[in-house]
């Protein structure tokens, strides 16, 4: 390993690499990926003195580890972690050098659930339809990281790290997740009680949850039609309803089609906050008056 470009020493649960994702591909069936705290994923961008669009790693759960093979600035942020570069303690949410060679650890989270690691010069991975970011459902994109793995960096920016370069104040994973939702389209489907309990009563976050969707557990919500939709265009934040009755978040990776209905749709504020929320997590799903909108 020379150059620029980092080795993957340790892959973590789930580590990818992310960018704001692939636009205007949904017809053709492909979904919008990317980062699923897109703010968090700008943040340690600025701090390492890229464009915010650069593409960074996204970790899931227990961080990784990786040796980058030339000197260069990192930004580690989004869920607060312990960073370590050689052994020693580093900061966290702040520009930090990593010398050639050394090995950049990111432990797992003490809140929230994911991490973002930005390297100066952005990790230079092939585009695919004009994003680096990896797609879990369709395959596109870099497949998510193994042990041993090389990444090319890109050139480091001219400016070096910006007017970011310090501590940043950044905000706490949930506590207590809330999702502001519109109900509909297919609001129609379920009945007044059903509709009554998803923005009355409480659910927790699944562990089954992905980055296709976010899973949840509690009271199941029931239809006033039976049989099944036609599949239609899903949105991010697509409140979707399964025959088990638990509502499903869809997040970046979702289908860009589906014949289950749609009982609402989350506000896309509100989602960076959902990629953080930990299994368990509670939940409240919350709207103005019960009110159907269109079918």
């Amino acid at each position: 390993m020379s150059g620029r470009s980092l080795t993957v020493v340790r892959r973590g649960a789930l580590t990818t690499v992310q960018d704001p994702g692939r636009f205007g591909h949904a017809h053709l069936g492909v979904p919008r990926s990317g980062a699923l705290d897109p703010a968090a994923a700008g943040l340690v961008n600025r701090l390492a003195g890229n464009p915010e669009g650069a593409a960074v790693l996204e970790t899931t759960a227990d961080g990784c580890a990786v040796r980058p093979g030339c000197a260069v600035t990192v930004a580690v942020g989004g869920a607060p972690c312990p960073v370590r570069v050689d052994g020693r303690p580093a900061a966290w949410g702040a520009a930090v050098r990593v010398p050639a060679g050394a090995v950049l650890e990111v432990g797992a989270p003490v809140r929230g659930l994911r991490s973002y690691v930005a390297f100066a010069g952005g990790v230079d991975v092939a585009e695919v339809l004009g994003s680096r970011s990896a797609d879990l459902l369709s395959g596109l994109g870099p497949a998510p990281l193994e042990d041993g793995a090389v990444l090319p960096l890109g050139p480091p920016p001219a400016g070096g790290p910006g007017p970011w370069y310090e501590a940043v104040p950044w905000p706490g994973p949930p506590v207590e997740l809330v999702l502001r939702v519109r109900l509909g389209p297919r609001a129609d489907w379920f009945t007044d009680a059903a509709l009554r309990t998803l923005t009355g009563r409480a659910y927790r976050v699944s562990p089954r949850s992905n980055r296709i969707g976010l899973r949840t557990e509690g009271p199941a919500l029931e239809r006033a039609r039976r049989g099944e939709l036609p599949s239609e265009g899903m949105v991010l934040g697509a409140v979707q309803v399964p025959p088990d009755g638990m509502p499903v978040v869809f997040l970046a990776d979702h289908p860009t089609t589906g014949g289950y209905p749609v009982i609402a749709v989350v506000r896309e504020d509100d989602l960076a906050a959902a990629a953080q929320a930990v299994p368990g997590t509670p939940l409240r799903f919350v709207t103005g008056a019960v009110t159907r909108t269109g079918a």
